[in-house]
């Protein structure tokens, strides 16, 4: 891999997870002695993150990590309800049955999963949906739209990873929303995918309030 992929993956990653908190100033020095590597990846890979929306220059202070409001949050799900309701729907229209009738069996199990604390298999298993998903709607348009929102999504779903009581209740959600594309049931995916998203944005503006 290379170093600015690298440097990239590293600060994508800590920004997504919260290590680097909105408002950390990312100065090139002090980054390229952290990560090992010289300036000239760091200043690559700071590029990639403000074009993601993850970084952003801010006056005097250089660039910064992001900052997530209210209003991000709102915006961010209103997009998110059209983008992937649409793809259940084409989900459920191109699925491998076997796929997601396994990731059913994942999804029933998770909240024992979830009893043990152990967020980041449960978080995996959320991504590997998200890859299932994308594959069976076998749209690349649609598929490249969700990638660019998917990573302020994941910093937002990290605001409530400890509510281990709403994340035994996304599992269930995810159960619907893969029980109905293994089905193809495309319409009860896609309202399946509005609940999980609607009690989603809602447990998170609680937590913000």
């Amino acid at each position: 891999m290379r170093a600015s992929e690298r440097a990239y993956s590293t600060l994508r990653e800590d920004i997504i997870d919260w290590r680097l908190e909105p408002g950390t100033v990312l100065a090139e020095v002090e980054l390229s002695e952290r990560l090992g590597v010289s300036r000239t990846p760091v200043r690559e890979a700071l590029g990639r993150l403000v074009a993601d929306g993850l970084v952003a220059a801010q006056g005097g202070r250089g660039l910064v990590v992001t900052a997530v409001s209210l209003d991000d949050i709102a915006q961010l799900f209103e997009l998110r309800q059209a983008l992937e309701q649409q793809l259940a729907r084409l989900a459920a229209r191109g699925r491998d049955p076997r796929v997601f009738e396994e990731l059913a069996i994942e999804f029933a199990a998770a909240p024992a999963l979830l009893a043990t604390d152990d967020r980041e298999d449960y978080y995996g298993l959320v991504a590997r949906f998200d890859q299932a998903m994308d594959a069976a709607a076998g749209n690349p348009y649609l598929v490249a739209a969700l990638r660019t929102v998917r990573p302020h999504l994941a910093r937002v779903r990290r605001m409530s990873q400890d509510d281990t009581a709403r994340l035994v209740e996304a599992a269930h959600e995810h159960l619907t929303i893969v029980e109905a594309v293994a089905a193809g049931d495309g319409e009860l995916a896609a309202s399946a995918t509005h609940v999980h998203l609607h009690r989603s944005l809602q447990n998170i503006l609680e937590r913000r309030k």
